[in-house]
Parts: structure tokens; sequence; C-alpha cells
């Protein structure tokens, strides 16, 4: 038996799962999420030890037997995380967040160097990324700075705790700015960006490698019977990716969650920093993967929703209604969905959510419409901005709670002019992904059987008839952005 674990933003999940990969139990348990100021997003990481225990408790609760089985584990975590960890082994200071966007200023100072950041670290600095962080605690909590003794990952401090050792992988590690991406190891020039040096840094390992095994008191506490290995893991979307079945080249996604992602494997070392593309290593050997990512997505929906008093799936029928009048569409409202800042393709924390172009008849449907349109574009943005140096991407699967809507994925379809597949993607899927790097551990299985391509329920094809206007609102959508930049960081207080 193997467990997979995805320490999400808002929850914790797990399954378990036996040789052929059947689903025998899940489980998960929910966090909660800080935010002292606006930008600040923080996470006391005593709740992902909380949460871990219980979801452990329930598995064993719902399958006794097989749980006490389990041969290893995997775990997946939210990217990009500082756990800053002292000489004993306590936590500094709450972990400062993915989407955390104070260290704008940071990111300038990290990349002002006389050597190329960007070529070694594959990516350009944002503040979402760990080492702006590090140098943000540097500049405005020295005495927390002046404690660190390891800076750690979300899903390695868990691991820390499980096992009592440091130990990164290669995927999440991208994350970071400190890792060679082409090499596949730390760059100490990079490191020296944020002050540290690589004994600051957990061990490296590739993401189905072994990183651990199961404390004894904690092996004791829910009676396995086997010394059971923890493995290197992945970060959320290289697990996702693997949960999947998406590690070659041909194949991507598009998650709609409440960030917006597009994801390509690569067989080589790929990057356009330019685009603010982000260039990591994949959760297996000798693979790597292009990544474009947009802040807020399904949020965007979730927020509109609460607005206008409606249910998701009213506002839904209401825009698919909608979008059937050329007439409406054509001089229908815009929207910019940067409700937290934003990444691909602009690396801009300041700039803002927005509506533009309303009227007199601009009413609820209208506004709802051009939410949706305008997290559409943000995808388009992010997809172009890697079509710039990868276009092998054949398959695109469709994940993340907008997939259920089928009128989304005919008009994300219809404007990127690509066959879309809706798979049978359960929420575990992440979890599903570091259970399958788990499984490389056991010398009983072919480790070409364990990486499976995920089942298609639908495809859906471009509906060419509204492309003209799509684009030609795309055009328009783009230039309020260039517009909307130039105030942007004076509207923040």
């Amino acid at each position: 038996m193997f467990i997979g674990i995805d320490l999400g933003t808002s929850s914790v999940k797990m399954i378990l799962i036996d040789h052929k990969q059947n689903i025998l139990a899940t489980s998960n348990s929910s966090l909660t999420v800080q935010s002292p100021k606006d930008g600040y997003n923080e996470q006391n990481p005593q709740e992902w030890i909380d949460a871990t225990l219980e979801c452990l408790e329930a598995l064993k609760a719902k399958k006794p037997k097989e749980f006490s089985e389990t041969i290893s584990m995997g775990i997946s975590g939210h990217m990009h995380g500082s756990t800053l960890i002292d000489s004993n082994g306590n936590v500094i200071r709450p972990c400062i967040l993915w989407n955390d966007t104070r260290s704008h200023k940071e990111c300038y100072e990290f990349e002002n160097q006389k050597f190329d950041v960007r070529s070694i670290s594959g990516n350009i600095a944002m503040p979402g990324f760990t080492a702006p962080k590090i140098n943000w605690v540097k500049n405005n909590e020295l005495e927390n700075f002046n404690k660190i003794s390891k800076v750690l990952l979300p899903k390695d401090y868990l691991r820390f705790y499980l096992t009592g050792e440091f130990f990164s992988e290669m995927s999440d590690a991208s994350g970071t700015l400190w890792l060679d991406i082409k090499n596949r190891k730390w760059s100490n020039e990079l490191l020296s960006c944020s002050f540290l040096e690589e004994k600051n840094m957990p061990q490296l390992v590739e993401g189905n490698q072994e990183a651990g095994i199961l404390k004894k008191i904690l092996k004791d506490k829910f009676q396995f019977n086997n010394n059971v290995i923890v493995v290197g893991g992945a970060g959320d979307n290289a697990a996702a990716a693997a949960g999947m079945g998406i590690i070659e080249q041909n194949q991507s996604f598009i998650s709609l969650g409440t960030s917006g992602v597009f994801f390509t494997p690569t067989q080589n070392f790929l990057s356009n920093t330019g685009d603010a593309v982000h260039s990591f290593c994949h959760c297996l050997p000798n693979k790597w993967h292009l990544m474009s990512v947009m802040l807020s997505a399904s949020n965007c929906l979730d927020w509109i929703c609460s607005i206008t008093n409606s249910s998701i799936k009213d506002t839904l029928q209401n825009i698919e209604n909608y979008f059937l009048d050329n007439n409406l569409l054509e001089n229908s409202s815009f929207f910019l969905p940067y409700l937290s800042g934003e990444r691909t393709p602009h690396n801009d924390p300041h700039i803002r959510g927005s509506f533009h172009s309303i009227k007199t008849t601009t009413d609820a449907t209208n506004m709802q419409y051009a939410v949706i349109e305008g997290i559409s574009f943000g995808i388009l943005d992010g997809i172009n901005s890697i079509s710039k140096v990868n276009n092998n991407f054949e398959k695109i699967f469709m994940v993340g709670g907008g997939s259920k809507s089928e009128f989304w994925i005919k008009l994300l379809s219809s404007l990127l002019k690509k066959k879309l597949s809706v798979c049978n993607q359960s929420e575990f899927g992440a979890a599903l992904g570091v259970a399958r790097l788990a499984m490389y551990v056991d010398k009983n299985i072919d480790n070409n059987s364990i990486i499976k391509e995920i089942e298609i329920s639908k495809d859906f094809e471009p509906n060419m008839d509204k492309i003209n206007i799509l684009l030609k609102r795309y055009k328009i959508w783009k230039e309020l952005y260039s517009t909307n930049k130039k105030i942007a960081s004076s509207l923040l207080t």
C-alpha cells in the first residue's frame, strides 16, 4: 500500500492506494491562511502537522488492515513558501506563502548581481518565489534572519516532522530561485543573492527517490508494520501532472483552480523569462516543464458570484445565454482578473482587478461574462508566452473546478483554437501523483507501468463562429493592462 499526501493552501488531502493504484481510502482536513496586511499571506506550519495527523487517523479508521501494510508515502505541497528553521529545529516565524507579494522590492535586489541570475535559475525573480521572501526577512526582520539554520518548503517541513531528515526534490526546489535548473543542483551563486549557503538548504533528490524513513514514534503511533519510506515527492502542479500521467512533451494541462495554470513537460531545459514563464524541473529524472501561472482564476468567479448574489451554476447559465447574442458580446464590458497581482506574462505585484467600459446598460450578467472572459484571456496570455519557446504540446487536458463547466471549456477551446479534453480527475489528483512516485521504491513493481495517462471523459473542439469577436476583444483587453500598469502602484496603500 502507498500513501499520497497533498499539502494544499486550504487543506491537506490524503489518499491510500494499492499496487494496482486502486483508491482504497481518502481523507482531508482544512487549513487557514492569515493575511495581516494587503498582499501578505501566511500560514502556521503547526496546522500542517495537525491536519496531516488527522488525515492519517482517518485513513487508518477507514482501512486499518490495508493502512498498516503501507510501504512508502510521497508528499506534494504548495510551492515557494518559506519555512524558516532554527538550529534546534524550531519554526522561527509563520510561513510566507506563494501568493504573498510583499517582497516585490527584494526581487530587484536579488537580480542586481554581476552575473546573469535568470540564466541559472531559468526564471524571473517574482515576489511569490522563495528567495525574495528571505531577502525581505533580512531587510525587515533581521533578528529572525540571523536565526536561520535551514530554509524549507512547506512539504519539506512536513517531511522533516515525519522523518527528522532535511530533504527536498527538484520540482519544488525549482521554485526557490536557488536551483540551477539545467543541472538540477543548488547554485552557490544564487544562494549568495539571499546571503545563504548550501548548508542552509536540504539535500536534493528526485521525486521518486527515497528521502527518509518515518520516525519510529510515528510508526508505532499508527501501527505500521513496515519501516515506511518517504520519497522526494513533488511541487503541487508537478504532482498533479504525475497523477494525470503528464510527463511527455506532447502533453499538457490547464488547471482552472484558485489560480490558473498551463503546464507542459519538456525533454530539455527551456526558458522564457521575458514573459515570466516558469521553467522548472519535473518530478522524475531528466525531465523538465514549462508553466504559466495567473494568480486569480476561479477565485475571480467566486468573487463575482458573491458580489452579484448568484450561485456558480446560475452565473454560468446566465453567461452561456448571454454569449449567444453577438451584439451583447461585442458591446460587453472588460475585466482584468488581477485580484492579487499577476505572474505570467506581466510579473506585476501592483496590478489589481478592474472593470472597463461600464455603461448604463451594464447588468450583473454582463459583468459575470466579463469575468469569465478575462480569466480566459489570462490563460491565453500564458499559453502564448510558452508557445514562444515550445509548442510541442498536442494533448491538452482540463482540470480544476472550472473544468466542470462545459461552456467555459468550449469558450477556451475556441479562443485557443485547440481541442481540449476533460478528464476524470478527482480532487485528489496531486495526492495520487505522489502516491505513484512512492511506488517507485517497491522493487516488485515495474517502473514503466506506474505513470499512466488519465482517462478522457469528453473532448471539446473549437467553435470558430465567435473567434473573430473574441480575438478583437482580446487585443483591446491587452491594451487595458498596459494602460492600467502606469497607475497601478499609486493606487495601492
